[in-house]
């Protein structure tokens, strides 16, 4: 005879509610953003930084807003991935 058995397929981040907690960053560009292909050109780039789970931008208040996991990504790792597509960040409040 046969035994079922049911597994369940559970993410190993929701097993720890330390590694869920998600930092954010917002940011303003130099030189600004202008388009949608800057905004692509930064999305398609900074995505691959470690940590990185949502990043949105936006033309008109001239800012990049990051969702990451802190842990696994600083504010330094933002510049140099910034600076490695030709822009700058300063922190906006």
């Amino acid at each position: 005879m046969l035994g079922l058995v049911a597994l369940t397929a559970t993410p190993l981040w929701s097993a720890n509610p330390e590694k869920q907690k998600a930092d954010t960053l917002v940011v303003s560009t130099s030189p600004q953003m202008h388009c949608a292909n800057c905004e692509n050109k930064i999305k398609q780039n900074i995505r691959f930084v470690k940590g990185v789970k949502r990043i949105e931008t936006s033309l008109p208040k001239q800012e990049v807003k990051i969702v990451y996991q802190g842990e696994k990504a600083t504010f330094a790792d933002f510049e140099k991935a910034f600076a490695r597509i030709g822009y700058k960040i300063q922190r906006k409040k």
